[in-house]
């Protein structure tokens, strides 16, 4: 097949959204598909099949850019559409598909009105525009024959299939390199931005000054979390990717407080390398974090997220086999078959394979 991925997110830039497209275009490319990815362009040189669409720098958001327009004769032809957001580019696949007649899937990766509150500074035009915007997705998404998401926290009013996005198990794994053999040390890995709340993490690293804590990001709340960081915390800029299983394999645990996340895929590729993950129990953690790979406390809680932390580091699992049903090959078994079937639902909805979360709380 010939398949058209639509994004807003895309490299330069760096989230799990970009990481979560590279690897299945690689993975799809690798079945003998065609992946064209039509994104922003920006300080990056695309290949044959990456196809910028011109767009202008976001004021709202640093690292991430408004695009504007494309015209549709000067894309490929194409077998399937996927849409990755719902913002410009993401809209340009839809109206792709339709004008085409062409099978239509969208991944709801983020929910955008969280974002708000950061990216605009009157709070309650922030919270006005988040009431006009969940009725605006809701109406885009029923416009697909497909919409998939990670886990019930889409918290949309559309029919969904249940398809997380997946970890690449064979690049995720154990590393013989240990960065800090010397210390013990707790981790976390990823944006640097408001939802995902690690001003909490520099609390209980307060609490628990005899570890040292490495936090791996970027983005907007740096230079506060640089200002306010207790001297025990070391922050790094965001890793190469082939560092990354190194790196989660040599802290003793990773921990989040993040309210942001779909999945949180840094805290289940820290669970592939043997790391256990103390999470805040709340959505979508109080899916994929249990027993098995990890802790969850209350958030606000920074007494419960620091016992979490202790009884991650005290007690023994096997963190990489309680997440086996992410991995990718399976996702993207998956997804084939939602290409194949996405205009006969009974079809589409037999053939994907459930129970991805862990047993305790499954996904609806």
């Amino acid at each position: 097949m010939r398949i058209g991925f639509f994004t807003d997110s895309y490299f330069p830039g760096i989230d799990g959204v970009t990481y979560t497209i590279d690897l299945w275009r690689e993975e799809l490319e690798a079945r003998g598909h065609e992946v064209y990815v039509i994104y922003p362009d920006g300080d990056y040189e695309p290949d044959e099949r990456e196809i910028p669409v011109r767009s202008l720098p976001n004021p709202f958001y640093k690292g991430y850019r408004i695009p504007t327009y494309r015209r549709l004769s000067t894309l490929p032809e194409l077998d399937v559409v996927h849409c990755h957001g719902p913002a410009p580019v993401g809209m340009l696949g839809r109206y792709y598909a339709r004008k085409h007649d062409l099978p239509s899937i969208y991944t709801h990766h983020t929910p955008l009105e969280e974002y708000f509150h950061q990216s605009i500074g009157i709070a309650s035009v922030a919270s006005a525009l988040s009431r006009l915007y969940v009725p605006f997705e809701n109406a885009f998404l029923r416009t697909f024959d497909v919409v998939t998401a990670s886990t019930k926290r889409i918290d949309r009013d559309v029919e969904h299939v249940p398809l997380p996005v997946g970890i690449d198990m064979d690049f995720f794994e154990p590393t013989a390199e240990d960065w800090y053999p010397e210390r013990t040390v707790i981790g976390y890995s990823g944006r640097l931005s408001m939802e995902k709340n690690v001003e909490e993490i520099l609390r209980v690293a307060e609490v628990l000054p005899e570890y040292r804590f490495v936090v791996v990001g970027e983005g907007p709340r740096r230079e506060a979390l640089e200002r306010d960081a207790p001297n025990n915390v070391e922050l790094r800029d965001f890793l190469p990717r082939e560092d990354l299983p190194t790196f989660y394999s040599s802290i003793d645990a990773f921990v989040t407080a993040s309210t942001g996340d779909t999945l949180g895929l840094s805290t289940l590729e820290a669970n592939a390398c043997g790391t256990p993950v103390a999470a805040a129990d709340v959505p979508p953690f109080d899916q994929t974090i249990g027993p098995d790979n990890g802790e969850r406390f209350e958030r606000g809680d920074f007494g419960g997220m620091a016992e979490a932390i202790e009884t991650c580091l005290s007690t023994d699992r096997d963190t990489r086999g309680a997440v086996e049903r992410f991995d990718v090959d399976r996702t993207l078994e998956n997804l084939e078959h939602l290409y194949r079937n996405a205009r006969t639902p009974t079809d589409r909805a037999t053939g994907v394979e459930g129970d991805w979360p862990l047993s305790e709380d499954p996904v609806e």
